[in-house]
């Protein structure tokens, strides 16, 4: 990859980040709204996950 290219950003519904994280639907819901989730986007009412973003808030709550 050269300094070029840009990389297009995946965004995942709640169901289908649901279903990557192996999580019921209603946890991310809960999450989204005390804000200890992963980071999320409001596009118009559709809720919306950005897979770079999610890695990375993984990456920070691991233990261990």
């Amino acid at each position: 990859m050269d300094a070029t290219t840009q990389v297009t950003p995946t965004f995942l519904t709640q169901h289908e980040l649901s279903e990557l994280l192996r999580l019921p639907e209603r946890t991310l819901e809960d999450w989204r709204l005390t804000h200890t989730g992963p980071p999320n986007s409001k596009l118009g009412r559709h809720v919306r996950y950005d897979l770079q973003d999610v890695f990375a808030w993984a990456r920070e709550h691991r233990h261990g």
